[in-house]
């Protein structure tokens, strides 16, 4: 099981975390062709090798290119994204990351998500540095994310409003539920973009885990510091496969008085926030009436988002959680050359033996419009491309056939 496990001894930030990722091997040209696909003018990354207190790292910086003060709110900044021409999995992860971030605005407020208008991460550095995160965690696709403690830092913050104390009042609701600590610095250690992050990847927080380290990336940040180097460490590895089974919520209810139409709408609001899976059972309820149960798993540290959108976006009164194991196999991702070009399939391993393997749907989709014949005979074919590159069970590398394909473009 390929695991990314975040070390924030030194807090987090949107840059720090880019400088991370490349540090770790993600490379720098692709990642900037990437971002390029956004659309958006006026900026430029700078990503240098440096250090703190003797330690090397990745220091990244997008610079702006041309002055900008314009707000955004959410809308606008999903329209970008829909409209750029990024694959649908950065798309969807991009915008959690920035619907977080909406949400704690709202919350700080006291106004409609839709009502947020952004500042600071509104500006291009913020999108390249949260739209950037998704790409890098994408070309990385770790099966899990494990997060250490944050630290918050010290002092005061310029916000908005005014000089306010550490952490920023959308930091510490973008963390509810995640454990912290302070102090340790006496600057803003974590920004609310590290913090929305942190809070859409990760899957378990500040617990113990046995970890093989392949490697390891640091990413350095703006401040200096007497004692604490400001990095961003993270390490990449593999757990023993005994461990990937985890706890989880399946959070449910039942709904007989609501217009089916809205059920797509609800269930897009709680994958982008993250949700694992959602799905609709059909039921008989009291005096014979036709009903749904609305079905939601997700980690446990997402009981509270997904709380929410059931009780303001539903006619559900009352929602029943239970805490299950979740146990998943371990999945590699590879690429095969078909009649089509390259494509992205994936394989799925129990006790290091493949038990499946078959192409990305979405690829087959694009595939299918583009050439304009059905969606079934590109996947049929794509299907016998990968029987020729089957490996023997035993063959793969530990590391992951994933880690092996964004590794070689970087090193």
């Amino acid at each position: 099981m390929k695991i990314l496990c975040y070390d924030c001894f030194s807090g987090i930030s949107g840059d720090m975390n880019l400088g991370a990722m490349l540090d770790l091997g993600v490379n720098k040209t692709y990642l900037i062709d990437h971002l390029n696909k956004l659309n958006l003018k006026g900026w430029k990354l700078v990503a240098k090798k440096d250090q703190r207190h003797g330690i090397a790292g990745t220091k990244v910086t997008v610079k702006q290119t041309r002055n900008e003060h314009e707000f955004r709110y959410l809308a606008d900044i999903e329209k970008i994204i829909n409209e750029s021409g990024l694959d649908n999995k950065t798309k969807v992860l991009s915008k959690k990351i920035f619907m977080k971030i909406a949400e704690a605005e709202a919350s700080v407020h006291g106004i409609p998500v839709e009502k947020v208008h952004f500042h600071e991460v509104g500006a291009i550095d913020s999108i390249i540095d949260i739209v950037g995160a998704a790409i890098c965690y994408n070309a990385l696709n770790p099966d899990a994310v494990h997060v250490s403690a944050v630290e918050l830092g010290g002092g005061l913050v310029k916000c908005e409003h005014g000089m306010l104390p550490v952490p920023a009042p959308a930091t510490a609701e973008i963390l509810k539920g995640i454990p912290v600590k302070r102090g340790g610095v006496d600057f803003e250690a974590t920004t609310p973009t590290g913090a929305a992050i942190l809070a859409v990847l990760g899957t378990q927080f500040n617990s113990g885990l046995t970890l093989q380290i392949e490697k390891t990336g640091y990413g350095v940040g703006q401040k200096d510091h007497p004692d604490i180097p400001n990095l961003l460490r993270v390490y990449v590895g593999e757990n023993d496969e005994s461990q990937v089974g985890h706890d989880a919520l399946l959070i449910e209810c039942n709904i007989d008085d609501m217009n089916p139409e809205f059920f797509e709408y609800i269930s897009e609001k709680l994958f982008i926030a993250g949700a694992s899976d959602v799905f609709i059972s059909n039921i008989i309820m009291k005096k014979g009436r036709p009903g749904n149960v609305l079905n939601v798993i997700c980690e446990t540290n997402l009981s509270e988002p997904v709380k929410n959108i059931i009780f303001t976006e539903s006619t559900s009164l009352g929602i029943r959680t239970f805490t299950f194991r979740k146990d998943t196999l371990v999945r590699k991702f590879d690429t095969v050359q078909t009649i089509y070009g390259a494509v992205t399939i994936k394989r799925s391993y129990y006790k290091d033996i493949e038990v499946s393997c078959k192409p990305e749907f979405d690829e087959c989709r694009k595939i299918a419009i583009e050439k304009g014949i059905p969606v079934k005979e590109v996947y049929n074919n794509i299907m016998a491309s990968i029987t020729k590159h089957k490996p023997h069970p035993k063959s793969h590398d530990k590391s992951g056939q994933a880690l092996s394909q964004w590794m070689r473009k970087g090193n």
